[in-house]
């Protein structure tokens, strides 16, 4: 017998189903499992007595069981990337508009990016010229900021018009993790222990 076998035998405490449920709310709210599998899955994690129970619960999900082969609880990816480098990651046809927004995800990330390290050398280079140097036109690297961070946009061909697009694609991403976070939350509260509850 190996040690996963050994595992699976043990008992689960209520902190056990917790941590599995919270597991299920992390793939839930990153898109892995759609609302009606997350609750399926949720249910069966609040009635398994046993780690070997809730193993099939967690085989098509990366980094599987959240719990080694001792027993004890560990976390799980908390990132889609763990996903795509899986096997089969790249089986079914890619979606053009998918790609669009992927492209336009990376290069507003970019942009994002290059922005806060042009505003903080920009800053670092005033305070220097400022008060280290004592110069009198030093106020001349604000308005060199047009023209630096037009570049990268520029380059990248990041428009006005990706950009508002950009923002409203993060608020939309935000929003609807938020949303599934919210719902986990109340469904790990409808399935924990009455007793549990009444105490709180």
């Amino acid at each position: 017998m190996n040690s996963a076998d050994g595992a699976d035998k043990l008992r689960l405490s209520d902190n056990d189903r917790i941590h599995a449920m919270s597991a299920l709310g992390t793939h839930f709210a990153d898109g892995r499992l759609d609302e009606h599998e997350f609750n399926e899955r949720s249910g069966a994690v609040a009635e398994a007595r046993t780690v070997g129970e809730l193993r099939p619960l967690f085989t098509d999900l990366p980094g599987g069981l959240p719990f080694d082969e001792k027993g004890t609880a560990v976390a799980v990816p908390g990132q889609d990337a763990a996903a795509l480098d899986g096997p089969g990651a790249e089986l079914s046809p890619r979606d053009p508009e998918a790609d669009e927004v992927e492209s336009l995800r990376k290069r507003g990330n970019l942009v994002q990016t290059i922005d806060g390290v042009v505003l903080g050398v920009t800053l670092v280079t005033f305070l220097v010229l400022q008060f280290v140097f004592h110069m009198s036109y030093a106020w001349i690297v604000w308005p060199s900021l047009a023209v630096t961070l037009s570049v990268p946009r520029m380059l990248l061909k990041y428009s006005d018009e990706d950009e508002e697009l950009f923002e409203e694609i993060k608020e939309a991403e935000q929003e609807t993790r938020k949303e599934r976070l919210r719902r986990a939350a109340e469904r790990m509260h409808e399935l924990e222990p009455r007793d549990k509850r009444d105490e709180a």
